[in-house]
């Protein structure tokens, strides 16, 4: 039967078993029924069947086979991923807050579209992340940490340290500086977890600034108000290197005993 011809009930039988269920695009359904893509376009929406986003539409050739990916296989050197993560992290930062809101709802409606058992694990999973980065450190941390090594800083990680009859673990140590680093991630001063547990966090670390500080150490808190990013890391870690390399030039003369930074 042409398609033309046929009636609307079919046409929308077909569209949706070819675009919804076996994922074909509109170029491959025009080619099958031997009519144009726009006109299978125009009867989708008529149709009032969702239309797939230009990236949702990226991913799904790529996932069916149909487009092969540009970039797949393809080694980058250090400094191309610098400067390909700076142009993301500037895309993001020059958005507009429309552009902003509307990706922050979808993210929202997407997540509203899982099943609760879909939402359980992710939560427990980001719940078992939380926790081993508190042991094992964060990836900024480590960031930060393979960093200094690389640029000749001798440093510790994690280590305990008694101070004042506490023990206390210090997320980055420089003895030679007598310089403690922390990296503070959103859960120390947003309620990520609530309320009741940022105030805890708030004053564990007010009790380490104090006694760090009493002990005559430096002290460098970084905050990290955003998601890690290798690009935000490496730019913090610019910002670490500049007081580093003044306390160590200045060491008996440091005046600041506590320096924040932000990512």
């Amino acid at each position: 039967m042409d398609y033309s011809t046929m009636p609307d009930s079919k046409k929308k039988q077909i569209i949706e078993q070819q675009y919804c269920v076996e994922k074909k695009s509109f170029q491959q359904i025009a080619v099958l029924m031997n009519t144009y893509t726009n006109r299978i376009r125009r009867d989708a929406q008529k149709f009032q069947i969702l239309i797939r986003t230009k990236s949702e539409a990226q991913k799904n050739a790529l996932s069916t086979g149909v487009h092969k990916h540009p970039t797949k296989g393809t080694v980058r050197s250090e400094d191309t991923k610098n400067k390909i993560g700076q142009a993301v992290l500037k895309n993001w930062e020059d958005m507009s807050p429309e552009e902003l809101e509307r990706r922050q709802n979808q993210a929202k409606a997407q997540w509203e579209s899982l099943s609760e058992d879909q939402k359980s694990n992710l939560i427990n999973m980001a719940n078992k992340a939380v926790r081993s980065s508190s042991k094992t450190g964060s990836k900024l941390e480590k960031f930060i940490f393979n960093k200094l090594i690389q640029e000749g800083y001798e440093a510790t990680f994690h280590q305990e340290q008694t101070l004042l009859n506490t023990k206390l673990q210090i997320d980055i140590f420089l003895p030679k500086l007598n310089t403690a680093i922390e990296i503070d991630g959103p859960s120390h001063f947003l309620p990520v977890w609530g309320e009741e547990a940022l105030q805890r966090n708030i004053k564990y670390d007010n009790k380490k600034t104090g006694l760090l500080l009493g002990k005559g150490c430096l002290l460098i808190r970084v905050k990290q108000f955003k998601d890690y990013s290798p690009t935000r890391a490496a730019l913090v870690c610019d910002q670490l290197l500049v007081h580093l390399k003044e306390i160590k030039n200045n060491l008996k003369n440091i005046t600041n005993k506590l320096i924040e930074i932000g990512d």
